[in-house]
């Protein structure tokens, strides 16, 4: 008898890169595909699927390699639970930026093999996703590679400092609230489209960060997260008690981008959860924010160096300063993902501020079932 192999997903846009998937988990036994309801996607997407679950069933159940199809009501990234266990699989299986802890555990609870594919395209055909086949798909996301708070006056008001950023293509679909600018970027779909209009990339950074907070904001969105989304390349965005930097230094070399591009691996927290509030039990002075200032600083001139020791060593300090002022960043989940990873990585943080997200770690050599990156280069 051939094995049971389960895999979940949303499968909107049905392309090349679901095709190849499926066909990959069903070379393990007979193929059972979960796919998220309209509701499911929205909740953790921030949008509504292109197509609705009743056209993604069949068109998922029409893929030759399927056994079997059904969606799934539960909610969350676990929202599949109910059908798995009524499925019984011996295997489940999911890609490297599908693969989530809580999976894992649930895995090991139901006693299935859990199995992590490579999202690898076929072999001739160039990489697909469904976000890159939607008309807002080309809108960058942002990581904050270090000095993150120091946007807030409340904190550079104790020291000055910068924030380091790169923008990013959307090669992948990063959940609402992982750390990723996801709101921010909404803000900018709202405002100009799919994709950001031509112009003086730091004027148009200004005019998002004024969109995203109106007048009577009573928490302002930091402006790392528009300075990031819109200026290409590598930014350190230097502040001083100010919502907005008094100088903004770029990077833009191919050299530079390379060695950032092939020193970062992404391992999936999931999303933050609902009530989750990193304001609480803060502790922050002068000697935090110096400690912020002075590894983000330290990481810019290792950068610069192309020096990956320093880098990640200075990545670390730098996410110590944030836990040090900001506790409610660290949780026992990212606790025990970075004992698991800290003998293979150099440095490690976690994306925006904590609570979900992604595991960041700066590497000397690539880490299995990672998320990869792609930095968006100057446009012309």
């Amino acid at each position: 008898m051939p094995k049971k192999v389960f895999v979940s997903g949303c499968f909107d846009l049905l392309h090349s890169g679901h095709i190849e998937f499926l066909n990959e988990a069903a070379r393990f036994g007979d193929l059972y595909v979960a796919i998220g309801s309209d509701q499911t996607m929205y909740d953790l997407k921030g949008y509504a699927p292109v197509n609705s679950e009743a056209e993604r069933l069949f068109m998922v159940k029409a893929v030759g390699c399927v056994k079997d199809a059904f969606v799934s009501y539960g909610s969350g990234i676990l929202d599949f639970k109910v059908e798995m266990i009524r499925v019984r699989p011996e295997i489940f299986v999911v890609n490297e930026d599908g693969n989530m802890p809580e999976k894992r555990a649930l895995c090991e609870t139901l006693g299935v093999e859990y199995r992590i594919l490579q999202r690898d395209p076929h072999h001739g055909l160039i990489p697909r996703s469904s976000s890159a086949l939607r008309n807002v798909c080309a809108m960058p996301y942002r990581i904050d590679l270090a000095g993150g708070w120091l946007d807030q006056p409340f904190v550079s008001k104790h020291y000055p400092g910068p924030v380091l950023l790169i923008s990013l293509e959307p090669t992948i679909e990063f959940n609402e609230r992982s750390g990723m600018a996801t709101s921010t970027r909404r803000k900018a779909i709202d405002l100009w489209g799919p994709r950001l209009p031509a112009g003086d990339s730091e004027k148009l950074a200004k005019i998002l960060f004024c969109y995203d907070n109106p007048p009577g904001t009573r928490e302002v969105s930091g402006s790392q997260d528009t300075i990031g989304i819109v200026i290409p390349g590598l930014s350190k965005a230097n502040y001083n008690g100010e919502y907005w930097p008094h100088q903004i230094d770029t990077i833009q070399d191919e050299k530079t981008l390379q060695f950032i591009e092939s020193s970062l691996y992404l391992i999936p927290l999931g999303p933050r959860h609902q009530g989750y509030n990193v304001l609480n039990n803060t502790h922050i002075d002068i000697q935090g924010a110096k400690a912020l200032s002075d590894a983000a600083e330290g990481c810019w001139d290792a950068i610069l160096a192309q020096n990956l020791p320093d880098f990640g060593c200075l990545f670390r300090d730098a996410f110590d300063a944030q836990i040090a002022m900001f506790p409610n960043m660290m949780s026992k989940t990212l606790a025990n993902m970075i004992l698991e990873y800290k003998d293979q990585a150099l440095g490690w943080k976690v994306s925006g501020a904590g609570g979900g997200g992604y595991l960041i770690l700066v590497a000397d050599h690539p880490i299995q079932n990672s998320v990869h990156i792609h930095i968006r280069r100057r446009d012309y």
